[in-house]
């Protein structure tokens, strides 16, 4: 076979590759836009479950009988909420979520998780040693929590051919702090029909 032959042929088959080679497209989109590819708990499944939720447990009675009592807003922290479904979630973005919509409530007051607590614990240390005396931050004068809000995602998921139903329900309770008593239980549902025609899931 002629080399120029050889070089054609090679040139039809890049051609040809080059042809069946896929083309990625990215565009960007508004963040509040609704978008579920999959079917899973998704950015909009957190945000509109926190603003739920939130709203509910500032409703309730719990929040008007605390400050007649004690004449002030109550301090409230955001404790662990369990992923117990078979999907991986980040639960961090739903408890960001959460803590968004308490603090921007103006209904209570609100600290800092244990981790970021560590954080700030280690740079009030450094100060001690570091800071002057002007600037310098004491130690014992954090605001002690009065209730704590912790939960748990479930899923239920029942499919047949090429149909899934993607039942979702967060449960999220208010405990008090210094008496364990709970003061509000919540909870949300969500439910997904997914449909994939010609296939089975």
């Amino acid at each position: 076979m002629r080399p120029y032959y050889i070089f054609f042929i090679l040139g039809l088959l890049i051609i040809a590759l080059n042809g069946c080679t896929s083309q990625k497209t990215v565009t960007r989109v508004d963040p509040g836009t609704t978008i579920d590819l999959s079917g899973e708990w998704n950015d909009t499944d957190s945000r509109l479950v926190a603003e739920e939720m939130i709203k509910d447990v500032l409703s309730k009675a719990w929040l008007g009988e605390y400050k007649g009592e004690k004449q002030r807003n109550p301090t409230v922290i955001v404790g662990t909420v369990k992923n117990r479904t078979s999907e991986h979630i980040q639960t961090v973005t739903f408890i960001k979520d959460l803590e968004r919509e308490l603090i921007n409530s103006s209904r209570v007051e609100f600290v800092a998780n244990k981790e970021e607590r560590e954080e700030v614990r280690e740079e009030r240390s450094d100060q001690q040693e570091n800071a002057s005396d002007e600037t310098i931050k004491r130690f014992r004068q954090e605001t002690g929590a009065d209730f704590m809000l912790r939960g748990d995602i479930t899923t239920i998921i029942d499919q047949a051919g090429g149909e899934k139903v993607k039942y979702y329900q967060v449960n999220l309770e208010l405990v008090n702090i210094e008496t364990n008593k709970k003061v509000w239980i919540g909870d949300k549902k969500i439910k997904k029909v997914v449909s994939q025609s010609g296939t089975k899931f």
